[in-house]
């Protein structure tokens, strides 16, 4: 059975939706749910992380770091719904100091970002999140 672009646009805006209100919540299962299995994470400024379980370290280590919840979403989708773009407001605290980071002691911070996805069988099968680092390092550095 082939699905409109239409119908698959929708399903890929659900998703991604879904992802970020999970994010939003703190719901660390949720989130990974929608995850391919070798889900492909570009971090922003960082190297690829292949997998679910790579993916997963990387939310504990920003758990950790940080509380943060995006605002003001707008997501794009491809008219075929295989890709999709997000664009968002961080409203952050700093809450513990990452390696090679300044050092935290609850900075709030607020700045804009981004993120493009693949989607692939109704699953995230790669998340690429961008954000002005200096912008931030600014703030938490202030």
């Amino acid at each position: 059975m082939k699905i409109d672009g239409n119908r698959k646009q929708d399903r890929a805006t659900e998703l991604v939706l879904t992802y970020y209100s999970a994010f939003n919540r703190g719901d660390w299962d949720g989130l990974l749910a929608l995850l391919a299995d070798d889900v492909a994470h570009d971090p922003n400024q960082g190297a690829r992380e292949n997998g679910r379980e790579a993916f997963a370290a990387h939310l504990a280590r920003m758990r950790a770091s940080c509380h943060e919840q995006l605002r003001d979403i707008v997501v794009l989708v491809a008219p075929d719904g295989d890709r999709a773009a997000a664009e968002y407001v961080v409203h952050g605290e700093y809450l513990e100091t990452e390696e090679d980071q300044p050092a935290a002691h609850g900075q709030k911070y607020r700045l804009q970002g981004g993120a493009f996805f693949e989607i692939r069988e109704d699953r995230i099968a790669r998340v690429s999140h961008y954000y002005n680092e200096q912008a931030w390092l600014a703030q938490v550095s202030a």
